[in-house]
């Protein structure tokens, strides 16, 4: 087997910024911080939200303003004149 083919395998460690936990695996992933965790370096890859702190996971219930979305929308794609009138 070509072992150029093949990308190479490094220690990461995943941050959750919301819960402050590290998932440490290894991935081809890269990143510019590094951190030593028991004596092993790691490339840390920051995430916003993971298993940890997603609320499908979590169980937590988030109050999500349908009506404002709904108007988001219908201001974003509402007709200001019919294309016949423009000519």
């Amino acid at each position: 087997m070509k072992s150029e083919g093949h990308p190479t395998l490094n220690n990461v460690c995943f941050l959750d910024v919301a819960s402050g936990k590290k998932f440490l695996t290894k991935s081809t992933m890269k990143s510019a911080r590094k951190e030593v965790i028991e004596g092993v370096e790691y490339f840390v890859v920051i995430r916003d939200v993971t298993m940890d702190s997603h609320p499908a996971y979590t169980g937590e219930k988030r109050i999500v303003d349908t009506a404002g979305r709904v108007e988001k929308f219908t201001t974003k794609f509402r007709r200001s004149a019919s294309p016949a009138a423009k000519k």
